[in-house]
Order: C-alpha cells, then sequence, then structure tokens
C-alpha cells in the first residue's frame, strides 16, 4: 500500500516527494534568479549581446574594486593636513577594511559559485572572489556612497554622479556576468547597512587616540 511504501523511505526522500511550499517557493526564486541574471549578462564575453561594451564595464569594475578605494584613501590620509578630513579619512579606511573583511567572511560561509557564463578575469583576485555572494563591489558601492553623501559637502549634480556610479557599479556585477542579481541585491543592502555600524563606531580623536597619534 501507499502508506507502507512511504514509510520504507528514508526520510529525505520522504521530504523530496512531500516539498514544502517554502521549499517550492525558494526554488522558484533561484530558478528565476539564475534565469534572469543570464539573460542581462549582456557583457559577460566579447560574443555577447553587448560584448563591444565590456571593456568599458571593467573599466567600470575596477573604479569599485578594493583596492584603488584603499590605496586613494590611505595616501590622501598621509598627506592630509586637516585634523577633521583626517577623522573622516580614517574612518573611511576603517570601513573599507571592515566590508573587505566581512563580505569575505560571508563568501567563505554560503560558497555559491559565481554564474557558469562569466569568464574569471577580474580585477586582482583572492581565494574567495571564486565565490559569489555577496558582491563585494555593490557592497562597497553602497557603503561609499552613504558615507560620501553624509560626510562630504558636494553639489547636487555630484550627489547625484555618487549614486549613479553606486547603482552602475552594481549593474554592471550582472552585465558581466559576475554575479547573479540576489549577489547583487544583498550586497547592496549589506553596504547600506554597514554605513550604520561605523557610524555607530566612529573613530575621533576622543575614542581613539592612539589611532590620531600616528598621523
Amino acid at each position: 500500500s501507499g502508506s507502507s511504501a512511504a514509510q520504507l523511505l528514508p526520510e529525505e526522500d520522504c521530504m523530496k516527494l512531500n516539498p514544502s511550499f517554502l521549499g517550492i517557493a525558494l526554488s522558484s526564486l533561484l530558478a528565476i534568479d539564475l534565469w534572469a541574471s543570464k539573460r542581462l549578462g549582456v557583457c559577460a564575453g566579447e560574443n555577447s549581446a553587448w560584448g563591444s561594451a565590456r571593456p568599458l564595464m571593467k573599466v567600470i569594475e575596477v573604479s569599485g574594486h578594493g583596492i584603488p578605494w584603499l590605496f586613494g584613501t590611505f595616501c590622501g590620509l598621509c598627506q592630509s593636513n586637516s585634523s577633521a578630513a583626517r577623522e573622516v579619512l580614517l574612518n573611511l579606511l576603517f570601513a573599507l577594511l571592515l566590508d573587505l573583511v566581512l563580505v569575505a567572511v560571508v563568501k567563505g560561509i554560503v560558497k555559491r559559485r559565481r554564474p557558469n557564463h562569466n569568464k574569471m578575469d577580474m580585477f586582482v583576485t583572492i581565494s574567495v572572489d571564486k565565490y559569489s555572494f555577496p558582491s563585494g563591489h555593490a557592497t562597497r558601492a553602497a557603503l561609499v556612497c552613504r558615507f560620501v553623501l553624509r560626510h562630504l559637502v558636494l553639489a547636487v549634480p555630484l550627489r547625484v554622479l555618487i549614486v549613479l556610479w553606486a547603482l552602475i557599479v552594481s549593474v554592471s556585477r550582472v552585465m558581466l556576468g559576475r554575479h547573479n542579481m540576489t549577489d547583487v541585491l544583498f550586497g547592496l543592502l549589506l553596504g547600506y547597512s554597514l554605513y550604520s555600524v561605523v557610524e555607530y563606531c566612529w573613530l575621533s580623536p576622543l575614542s581613539a587616540p592612539a589611532l590620531f597619534a600616528l598621523w
């Protein structure tokens, strides 16, 4: 009978034969994510639909990479003569380092592989960069965008450009085939939230006198 056959099946097989609504929903969302990400990967290769725009997308990729931001922030910190500017730059450096560590930890835990149509020709990668979730570029773009808008006095056109840059960097990750859409969306959310942590742990001459003594 059907009941006796079900009793003989391992528990895992019974779960597969009777998937939960949540399992079906998650599987469907994952399938949609993979399908849409592949369709949007129009610059994933030279022979892709927008393959001619791939060099431009790779320039955008470098603009959101951690090394240029770390190097630029560190150089600015060394050359700054203003105590207020040093405080902002030191906290930006702290934010960038925190971002790198957190993204690496999450990637190492989740271990989601990059899309199959991705070409592993990224600018300066490390071991965890073989994993896809979350997008470090998207996380960094959201973090830097919120940080700059909060702590720099900029004209409205420049503020709009900063937001557009963050969005373009994030979209380019999917267009280049580096990430799936959920990697980028979670990265943006993580970077936006990470700024609140930086603001809460804000480094100042009072809270971290030893650090400011170095500069």
